[in-house]
């Protein structure tokens, strides 16, 4: 005979008055009371815990030291628990690298969704990218300056966690010598060990050879045996110069630029093969904010004070904006803003043009590369913690100059699918994306490879609209998210795991929520339950409570004086309970009214500037 109800006996954590109480399974069941009435104390601290606690104890001890463990809560006997799911108010996550598409799993298939349908574009001139022949290889390497000194490389490993004995193996008896290894060239007789938790690339070294008339068969035929071992990937790297990487498969007609074949990682930002070089992922950098070396720019110049701290720098900085001033004309009495924007520019990043600066009745021409550089080089200098301090106060996050805060390589922000980049994606509103991913049409080909991928996202971008999150945008920090939005996000996650037979305690899903995105989130709620999971939400709403199957009101009270069951059973027999607050006011026997008069106002307001 299956379960049907979960059942508690003598719950008594915090202010719980010995309560014993039924819930049923494959429910939508709300908790409901005044505020401190034990409602959190029910759900989360007992039902929630207890079922976390089990769960974790079922698995090995191995596994057990990676989870936090709950403490037993305080109640003699809980029967019919299903693993537990919480999905409380508070802040996805800190991390930088973590984002609204990240958190709801969206972003990795769209990485799938263009590592294997997606278009690869030259980032410099926009073309696509087609195939490299070997011959255009070899043409390409015939046109160096003749005496450049190159080494072939086949990359057979690129970044991959392992010991690679086998393969390093193989080489050694194939006839190769030699392998650069994490960047290192390794004999290949030699003992190599490698940390098979760590990364790795190697890279067997197939020639080195001098360009000069006559090396074209020896270049071709290097080429041919790197391009053998990797399924068309060469490496060259010029002694004393740059790398290419050169592709059989992808490579721009005009520009000769070189794409290694398409991966997932190739789109990740948490991955050096995908991440942007100078930001490394994260789309901003830390750096000297000019609006914080010049607060106030309605200051007179003669009056401006740009580091506190260390006065031979504030007066040395001052003196640069006079000089500023007396080239571009205008009295150092006036304000800084008064200066032409050409000549503020020149005061934060410089100029190729050299200053007349003045020191005492003594002139001269100085070099001037701006004021955050002239901070930044004088940063180690700063022995005081006042000046240390003050140069860190300086330093804000910025938006990344070379991705433009769109995490990504150039080469992987050149790749589209339906004309536009993972970027553009990223950057709709959820509303939006919906609409435009349901536009997109694959041919039959595309349909075998990436039509499960395409629904996948379609289905999830629909289940963040359903829950009332139509207005955020995929490439959102998750850090910046609020308490509300966070939670219907890990809502709308557990809805497109399609989970079954799961136990969700939520806390208050409709807090923030505009009226209209109410019922969308019951019908979530309700859409849940239907998969087969017990529904347990802890909520104040009327409409809500009016929609559940089972209502639990606790009270009479709050603190000392709640932690009672007052009543419980269908929302039409709570409305018919006497003793329930929230019955009366669900029948209409209680009610808040509208006041006829408002307060009046004292005339004084608060300015919020910025």
């Amino acid at each position: 005979m299956a379960i049907d109800k979960i059942t508690i006996r003598g719950a008594r954590q915090h202010n719980l008055k010995d309560v014993s109480l039924e819930i049923p399974r494959n429910r939508l069941t709300v908790v409901t009371g005044l505020s401190g009435s034990g409602k959190s104390s029910l759900a989360f601290d007992t039902v929630y815990a207890e079922g976390q606690r089990r769960y974790v104890e079922s698995l090995s001890a191995y596994a057990r030291q990676f989870l936090d463990q709950l403490e037993k809560p305080d109640v003699d006997s809980i029967d019919g628990l299903s693993p537990a799911i919480s999905i409380e108010q508070k802040t996805t996550t800190r991390s930088p690298r973590s984002t609204v598409g990240t958190v709801t799993e969206i972003y990795d298939y769209l990485r799938l969704l263009f590592s294997s349908i997606g278009q690869p574009h030259c980032h410099k001139c926009g073309r696509p990218i087609s195939r490299q022949s070997i011959d255009q290889i070899v043409q390409q390497l015939s046109a160096l300056p003749e005496g450049e000194r190159v080494m072939i490389l086949a990359p057979i490993v690129r970044g991959r966690k392992g010991e690679f004995k086998k393969e390093l193996e193989k080489l050694a008896r194939s006839g190769f010598t030699r392998a650069r290894i994490d960047g290192e060239l390794r004999q290949l007789d030699e003992d190599i060990r490698l940390d098979k938790r760590r990364n790795h690339t190697i890279e067997v070294v197939i020639d080195r050879l001098l360009v000069k008339p006559g090396v074209q068969k020896r270049l071709e035929d290097s080429v041919q045996l790197a391009a053998k071992l990797t399924e068309g990937l060469v490496l060259v790297s010029v002694v004393d110069g740059d790398e290419r990487l050169y592709s059989e498969k992808m490579a721009c007609p005009d520009c000769g630029i070189s794409v290694p074949a398409l991966e997932p990682r190739s789109f990740s930002f948490n991955s050096v093969y995908g991440a942007c070089p100078a930001c490394h992922g994260i789309g901003t950098r830390a750096e000297i904010d000019p609006t914080r070396i010049v607060p106030d720019p309605s200051a007179p110049i003669s009056d401006q004070d740009p580091f506190p701290a260390e006065t031979a720098i504030s007066n040395y900085l001052r003196d640069v904006m006079k000089a500023l001033a007396r080239q571009s004309g205008v009295s150092p009495d006036r304000p800084f803003s008064d200066l032409p924007q050409k000549a503020q520019d020149t005061f934060f990043f410089g100029s190729k043009e050299r200053l007349a600066l003045r020191y005492g009745a003594y002139e001269y021409k100085a070099e001037w590369r701006g004021a955050i550089s002239y901070l930044a080089a004088r940063a180690d200098e700063m022995k005081t913690e006042a000046a240390q301090s003050a140069f860190e106060a300086l330093i804000s996050p910025v938006v990344c100059p070379q991705c433009n805060g769109k995490r990504l390589q150039p080469a992987s922000l050149a790749v589209r699918v339906a004309d536009r980049t993972i970027a553009d994606y990223t950057a709709l509103p959820i509303s939006e994306a919906t609409r435009v991913f349901k536009t997109i049409k694959l041919n039959t080909r595309e349909e075998k490879i990436a039509g499960l991928i395409l629904r996948e996202i379609r289905d999830r971008l629909g289940f963040l609209e359903t829950v009332g999150l139509g207005y955020i945008t995929l490439d959102r920090g998750s850090a910046t998210l609020s308490g509300g939005e966070g939670q219907r996000i890990r809502l709308a996650t557990q809805i497109g795991s399609q989970l079954r037979g799961v136990l969700y305690v939520l806390d208050e899903p409709s807090i923030g929520l505009h009226p209209r995105d109410n019922l969308k989130l019951l019908d979530t709620l309700e859409h849940l339950r239907s998969l087969g999971n017990t529904v347990l939400v802890v909520e104040h709403d009327e409409e809500t409570i009016r929609r559940a199957d089972h209502v639990i009101d606790l009270g009479p009270g709050a603190g000392a004086h709640g932690g009672h069951i007052v009543a419980e059973g269908t929302p039409d027999e709570i409305a018919r309970t006497a003793q329930s607050l929230t019955g009366q006011y669900i029948s209409g026997k209680l009610r808040i009214p509208i006041p006829r008069e408002r307060r009046q106002s004292n005339g004084r307001v608060i300015t919020v500037l910025g």
